[in-house]
Order: C-alpha cells, then structure tokens, then sequence
C-alpha cells in the first residue's frame, strides 16, 4: 500500500527539501510522486540531459525510507522544442494553434513529438534503470485532460486521411459507399479530399465524425502504447502506470483502451473544483472510481486526492473538516489500494496557486496535516482486506462508439449519456450494492444483472453476449436508443428498432421523439406495478408489443396504446426495455424488483450513508462513510458528519 504525497521540490528552494522529506516522512508516507512537469529541468537545451537535481532528490527520499513514484515529463514540452518545431503544437477546431505556455499542448500525431519524446524517455529511465527506489513509472499527466484529446493541425489531417485510406484499403468507392456521401453531393475522388470535421454549416457526415472519434482515441492510444513500451524495453521490470483525469467517458479517448498497456491504473479524484458551488454527489463520486476501477478490472491507485480547495483562475469550495479524509476512504472502499494528496505544499508562483495542499504556502502544519496523516495511521490496519479484488453482481455496460455517436448527434438536448449511466448507478448504490462500470468488450458472463445504457450502435459480438448472458440466467436492461445504427453510424436499411432484437426483446419501437423536459409526460405501472404513476422526459420510444410483459404504459391523450417499460423471459433469465427517461424513483423501484428477482442482498441505510463491505483471506472489513454534513446513526453505530469508521468483522 503505497500512501504519500505529490510532490514538486523543483518549484522551492533546495534548502528546503530534507526539511520537506522530513515532514512528509511525519505525515505518515512511504512514497511521493515526482517529476512529472520537468522536461526543461532534466533537457534545459537540446541534447543536454541533466538528471542530477532528481538523483539528489531520490537519494535524500531513499534515506528516509521513501520510494519514488516517477513520470515521464511528455505532459510539458519546453519552450525551446516549441519553437524549434512549431508544428509540435496542437490547433483549435478553428485551426488556430495553441500557445505554448500551458500544458498538454502537443499534438500526438506530431513526428516531432514522438522523436523528441522518444529521446528523453530513453536517457531518463536508462540512467534510473533497475534503481530499487522508483515504485513505478507514470507515463505523460492526465491524458487527453483539458481538451487536449482533439487537434485539427495539418498532422492529424494527414494522418486521419491515412487513418481512413488503411480502413478502407485504399478503396475510396468503398468509403463513398459507407458513408453515404452522394447525400449532398460529398462524393470523394481520393482520400487527399476528406476533410477533419471541422466547423461547417449544419453538420459533417455521421459516419465520418464516427470514424474521426475513432481515429482521435487511436491516436492517443498509440502515442500511450508508444510511451508504455518504450518504458519497458529499456527496464524490462518496471510498473508503468498513468494517472486518468476525470470525465473519462465524455474524451475522445477510449481510456480502457489506454489502459491495456499499463501495469498500473491511477485515477486523480476531485469531486469539488474551482467554479462549483459545492461537491457532486456521493453517488456520483462513487460511479467515478468503479468506472476506474473497470478499466482494467482491476483496484486502482489515488495519485491525486484533494484536501484543501482547488481552482487555477477561480478558487474553489474547502472540503470541510474530515469532508477531505471521508473521500479517501470512500476511494480505499471502492477499490483504490494506494494513495497520494495533491499536493503536499501550495504553490507561490504559476498557474496552480489555488491549488491548496496538505499544507499552504506560509508552510505552517494545520488541520489538513492531521487529517492526512490521520489517515494514513489509520488505513495502513486494513491493507489486506482493502488489496483484495472486488467482486460485484451487478456491472453497467458502456461502448465508446455510442458514447461518441452521442457526441455527434446529441439526439435530444436534454441528453447526458454519463448522467443516464449515473442514474442507473444511484439505484443500486442507494441500496449499498456494489456496481462495476465496465468497457463493453469485457466478459460479462459472471454477473447477475447487465445493464447497457444508451448502446445505440449494435455490434455482433456483444449481441452474442448479451442474448446467452440472458439465457443463460442474466437479467440484462436496456433503454431508449438501443441498437438503432450500425458500426459505421448509419441506420441500417429494412431493419426495425431494437434492430436484431426484436424477437429477443419481444417488441417493436413504432417511432420515437426527443423531450425538453425531465417530467414531460405521465407513465402509469401495469400488473406488478399497477397503481404507480410516475413521469418520464428526455427521450421516448413508442413500444409496441409483441410478446414481451408490459410494466409500465404513457399515460398522456395520444400514446396510451404503447408501452413505456417491457420485460420479456428468454431462456432461463430477462430483458427489460425501458423506453423512456424515467423519473429516478421510478428507475429505483424497477431495479430493486431486479435485485429481488436476482436475490441480490440489498442493504438499507440513513440517506447520505455508505456502507461497503471488502475482505481478504484473512480480514473483512465493513466500512460505515457519512457523506452528511450532519451525525447520523445506523443501528447502534454513531457517525459524527464526514466521518468514516471501519468495523473488523
């Protein structure tokens, strides 16, 4: 269990670091993380590799014990590379290129920056090589963060055009003839003429922006693959692991792809930033570190947790006492087994000087020292029970080609295909029931309950796993806009919605409209459900029936023949179709009839209260989090506001 700090002893004065290791020694850690901002320091002119300022630090840390966590420093490239080769800057859509000055500014289908990224790696982790104090190597900063996942320069024109000519072996009849293009008149007599989807009047060709998504999450895949193997090549033993921002499922960037190539998954968690009036919700932090946790399927490591506020131009909202500390454990319950604060110290200079850490700038130990290392004295008692892997019955389905068909056309204003995810999320963390948030590639067999929303784009290969994940036992649900279009983001000829599962779903979906409201109209239960009334917004499909059970109908003057919620037996399990934005009580009440259905245990507790359970060969533990800024009391345990206690069983 690593536990530590992020640390940048570049940006003081080197008379304080023995000082500084001191302290974070004090506070309880075993490791800080390093060096991941500092090209110009180990490369200060072409050439000129300098690695003397982080043997020093290295050296210091390894006297007191401490290991090293250590990046490569690709996130900031320096100002002499910028201008040397000026096409190694990324552009807006509008074509205008970034200045240097901030960061992630580079583009990844840049030669230049693979070139000159190549060489640095290769002298840093070759001097480092088989060194017994560096833990692990963090590959680039928070990839594709900040919009730094798309980039319209003459590169990636060029390279999305080759992207598209290997696709399509060469064949540019057979592109014209995917995408449609003798709709207004896009014909292409060679791939030299296939635009980037930059702005136009209306819009670009579906398909190509489809294929664009694709091409934008390849290229920084290959880049990452690039980095990862480099890394490996020179020191065969390394840990090559990358920290993910968050809002992974709204990049251009599939981050489960990235993530095949490391040994190790980080996640930087800020649930309150600069700007926001107050933190997001519990339920929404905890979708957060399961989606990180998918990834790779695997406990995942914190290398940034907050502690003070944090904002660049706007500060942000101070986590109140103990607020801080209580989403630390919530990250250890959901399966981080390894953590880092950001930052230990407040900057004086730059563009992170409300970014509060452990400590502030006047460097004076207060409250958030404590609860820091409070924590780490407290955590390190439940290493093994929180090391082991989690196992959940219950996984929610994302696919990144609908989550980007989505970004092309949004289909209704109202839709956020991350919100809807959430909501479904909610329903089984309100009931303190684990949730996995998974790529849709990933085996899904040994759950009980799948649940795929917003799946728009059908694909063979997992409507093979989801009709024998059903007949098999499963209980799978899926909502409006599932399977409407195909792989190339077309709507495929002669074929009715849910297109290939008709049969399977026992229904048809006659025509469909998009809402402007939550609440835009009135849904009533039948049999099971008779009685509840409820409402629905965002997005309808008008379902008929074929042979599937109706549990919930519109009960507005024009749609009451269709229903709004079926459900259909298939071999030895279920599939619901919910057809509708539904109202969250609504959503809750459906999916605890399938936690019951699927005898998955629920357990009740005070709003605002999280209990998770893990356990290890030789520990279990149960964890009590209050989310609440109040006490709350469940059975006979008492939790002051914001705090967490861990009960051995």
């Amino acid at each position: 269990m690593w536990l530590g700090v992020d640390y940048y002893p570049e940006q003081w004065d080197s008379a304080l670091l023995e000082q500084d290791l001191d302290t974070i020694v004090e506070l309880g850690c075993n490791v800080i993380r390093i060096a991941e901002f500092s090209w110009h320091l180990m490369e200060k002119t072409e050439g000129a590799y300098d690695f003397s300022f982080f043997d020093n630090v290295i050296e210091k840390a390894a006297e007191r014990g401490l290991k090293v966590i250590m990046g490569t420093p690709t996130a900031t490239i320096p100002a002499w590379l910028a201008k040397k080769h000026p096409d190694i800057l990324s552009e807006f859509e509008g074509g205008k290129k970034r200045s240097f000055g901030g960061r992630h500014v580079y583009c990844f289908n840049s030669p230049h920056m693979y070139h000159y990224s190549g060489k640095i790696i290769r002298q840093l982790v070759g001097h480092y090589k088989g060194n017994k104090n560096i833990v692990a190597w963090q590959i680039d900063n928070e990839i594709g963060h900040e919009g730094s996942d798309v980039c319209f320069c003459p590169n990636c024109r060029n390279a999305f055009r080759e992207y598209l000519r290997e696709k399509f072996g060469g064949n540019i009849d057979s592109l014209n003839d995917t995408y449609g293009t003798t709709f207004w008149s896009q014909e292409y007599n060679d791939f030299d003429e296939i635009p980037t989807p930059a702005e136009t009047i209306t819009t670009h060709n579906p398909a190509l922006r489809q294929d664009w998504e694709r091409f934008r999450s390849d290229s920084i895949v290959k880049f990452m693959d690039f980095q990862a193997n480099l890394v490996r090549e020179i020191d065969p033993d390394a840990v090559v692991m990358h920290d993910f921002s968050g809002g992974g499922l709204d990049k251009h960037v599939d981050f489960s792809e990235v993530s095949k190539s490391l040994d190790q998954v980080a996640y930087n968690n800020y649930p309150v930033w600069g700007g926001q009036k107050e933190p997001i919700e519990p339920h929404q932090i905890a979708f957060s570190l399961d989606y990180i946790r998918g990834l790779k399927g695997e406990n995942f490591w914190i290398t940034e947790a907050i502690m003070g506020a944090q904002g660049h131009d706007v500060t942000g909202f101070l986590p109140r006492p103990n607020q801080a500390k209580m989403w630390s454990y919530q990250s250890m319950a959901h399966g981080a087994d390894s953590l880092m604060y950001f930052r230990y110290r407040g900057a004086t200079k730059g563009a992170e000087q409300f970014c509060y850490g452990v400590i502030d700038a006047d460097n004076v130990k207060r409250r958030k020292f404590y609860e820091v290392q409070s924590f780490f004295k407290d955590i390190k008692n439940y290493e093994s029970a929180l090391s082991a892997d989690i196992h959940n019955d219950v996984a929610i389905v994302y696919d990144y080609d609908s989550l980007a068909c989505f970004r092309i056309q949004r289909q209704s204003i109202l839709l956020d295909t991350t919100a809807e995810m959430q909501k479904f999320h909610k329903a089984f963390y309100d009931k303190n029931v684990g949730v996995d948030v998974i790529p849709a590639e990933r085996d899904f067999s040994a759950y009980k309950v799948v649940i795929l929303p917003q799946m728009i784009i059908t694909k063979p290969e997992i409507e093979e796993k989801v009709k024998a994940f059903v007949e098999n036992g499963g209980t799978v649900v899926v909502t409006y806009r599932f399977a409407v279009k195909d792989a190339d983001n077309n709507v495929p000829f002669g074929e009715t919605v849910p297109v290939h599962y008709t049969e399977f779903a026992g229904i048809t979906v006659e025509e469909t409209e998009s809402l402007q409201d939550y609440d835009a109209f009135p849904v009533e239960g039948v049999g099971a459900f008779a009685g509840v009334k409820g409402t629905g917004g965002i997005f309808r499909d008008m379902i008929a029936v074929k042979d599937a059970e109706v549990l919930f109908r519109y009960d507005d003057r024009f749609y009451r023949d269709f229903a709004a919620v079926t459900r259909k037996k298939n071999g030895k399990g279920t599939m619901y179709y919910i057809g509708c934005g539904l109202e969250e009580q609504l959503t809750e009440l459906i999916m605890e009839q399938i936690m019951t259905e699927q005898k998955i245990d629920m357990i009740p507790s005070e709003q605002g209260l999280e209990i998770v359970t893990r356990e290890s060969e030789n520990q279990k533990i149960t964890m009590y989090i209050n989310h609440n800024a109040y006490e709350v009391t469940h059975e006979d345990i008492k939790l002051d506001a914001f705090e967490c206690r861990i009960l051995e069983n």
